[in-house]
């Protein structure tokens, strides 16, 4: 791993899991990790049950949007974390790849949200630990 690994979270819309991931991943790392995320079909906005429920936990992540996943973020991480984004994620030799199972915020009550957001919480602290 590189001295600052870089790590791109990827779900299909990048407006619920890959960016509470990135908020946490941001929050906690600081400047010891880049932080990316992407979607294979980006929603036009982040889902505001996301933006509420990390707010609930002091990270604001009102200034991102969703972005579309190019081979270029792919090839500059180290790390690509996928959520439910299938096949679209291009596949590089040399980078490590982790799929986490997580149910998709859309549409869904804040309530449905907050178990979503802690449970990606729960793997972005074991994913730094791995890192740092």
């Amino acid at each position: 791993m590189p001295e600052t690994p870089t790590v791109l979270f990827v779900c299909v819309h990048n407006a619920g899991r890959s960016q509470m991931a990135a908020g946490y991943l941001r929050e906690l790392a600081g400047d010891r990790v880049r932080v990316l995320s992407a979607g294979s079909e980006p929603a036009d906005r982040i889902n505001p049950a996301a933006v509420a429920v990390m707010a609930e936990e002091g990270i604001d992540i009102t200034a991102q949007a969703p972005r579309v996943l190019t081979t270029e973020n792919v090839r500059a991480s180290d790390v690509v974390v996928t959520m439910g984004c299938g096949d679209a994620c291009p596949i590089f030799p040399g980078k490590r790849y982790e799929d986490w199972e997580l149910a998709d915020p859309a549409g869904q009550g804040i309530d449905a949200v907050r178990v979503i957001r802690d449970e990606i919480k729960a793997r972005v602290e074991e994913l730094l630990e791995q890192l740092t």
